[in-house]
């Protein structure tokens, strides 16, 4: 007390840093969606770039703003943004435009997406979708959409899905097999910011509110 300083010797719960709960999925289909990488770019004095790629996959960003058209999604979205704390706790988000291993939007099948090969040891494949080229972890699958393949032949058991996305073989697939899957996913976001700005003259005008959200990097 001396020194100006006073120490309270209590505090909050943990935060935990997901919640695994879906944003409402009617106020996220109307949203904008924005990948986006980072590049660094040195420019010579003679107009010669030089180009270093520092992220190998996209980061995702949206605006969630265009499906809140009433005062009950109003309601439901401030809620939703005072459960998670702002930006606090992340939580899943069903983009509009590509949510399926198969294209953007199609029905899943067992061998749309390689995981790997087998080497006889190797027992935990993870999930991927590739981007012509450019792979994507996919971290976040919805439940009972995931199917598996074998060498073309679709395993219905022997298997577990794990944490972010992880699948795990009761045995580890002969060496040389490839290992493919189908599935359905959502994205890790969380609000962009912990202040939600919200007035009244604006919404009732027909402004869209402005709901940023951004992807998550989870670990492997």
């Amino acid at each position: 007390m001396r020194d100006g300083f006073v120490w309270f010797d209590a505090g909050e719960d943990g935060v935990e840093a997901f919640d695994d709960v879906l944003f409402p999925l009617a106020l996220g289909r109307e949203a904008s969606v924005e990948p986006s990488f980072s590049t660094a770019i040195v420019e010579t004095a003679g107009g010669a770039e030089q180009r270093n790629s520092e992220w190998a996959d996209a980061r995702l960003r949206f605006d969630a703003g265009p499906g809140v058209r009433s005062e009950a999604e109003l309601a439901e979205l401030i809620a939703f943004f005072r459960a998670r704390r702002g930006a606090a706790k992340a939580f899943r988000f069903r983009d509009p435009f590509d949510f399926s291993s198969n294209g953007m939007s199609g029905e899943p099948g067992a061998a749309d997406q390689l995981l790997g090969a087998g080497d006889g040891v190797r027992t935990d494949f993870a999930l991927v979708k590739d981007y012509d080229g450019q792979q994507r972890r996919i971290t976040r699958p919805i439940a009972g959409s995931v199917r598996l393949s074998v060498d073309g032949v679709e395993r219905v058991s022997g298997w577990t899905l794990g944490g972010k996305g992880v699948v795990t073989f009761e045995e580890a697939p002969a060496p040389g097999a490839a290992v493919r899957a189908g599935f359905r996913f959502d994205v890790p976001v969380r609000f962009e910011d912990d202040r939600l700005e919200i007035s009244r003259a604006t919404f009732l005008a027909g402004e869209a509110t402005s709901v940023k959200l951004i992807e998550v990097r989870e670990g492997s």
